[in-house]
């Protein structure tokens, strides 16, 4: 999966009704092109459907952490629409008690990742952060 492959999960995961020839406009390559990458995505189990979940080929070999953030009053909306922008965010849950974001992310490797923590605490509103890389799972019964 390169670069133009994670820019059309992340606007799939934004909008996954967004239509083939909107996404070839957004990311300036030709309708063709999305097509054929979206086909692949599917073949290969990449994309297993389109309330954009990934399948195992998709999740395979991706670092996973969980991020919770403190922000500032009144700043909530801001953030959310700047982590939209990060396709490596895939999660955003409102928490009850000290933090008020819980963030789950993905990510291809330590650099990535490295690099998307470090977009994520220099946003304007963010007070604090707090991550939690996952190491192994022990038991998981989402559907």
């Amino acid at each position: 999966m390169d670069d133009l492959d994670r820019h059309i999960i992340g606007l799939l995961g934004a909008d996954a009704r967004i239509s083939v020839a909107t996404l070839a406009r957004r990311l300036k390559v030709a309708r063709s092109t999305i097509q054929a990458r979206l086909e692949r995505l599917e073949t290969n189990g990449t994309i297993a459907g389109y309330t954009l979940k990934l399948g195992d080929a998709g999740r395979q070999g991706r670092l996973r952490a969980s991020v919770l953030l403190m922000i500032e009053p009144r700043t909530q909306a801001a953030c959310l629409t700047r982590l939209r922008a990060i396709a490596e965010v895939e999660r955003v849950f409102t928490t009850s008690g000290r933090f008020d974001l819980l963030l789950e992310l993905s990510a291809p490797n330590t650099q990535v990742l490295d690099q998307v923590l470090d977009q994520i605490g220099s946003m304007a509103g963010v007070k604090s952060s707090e991550s939690l890389i996952h190491l192994a799972t022990k038991i998981d019964r989402a559907v």
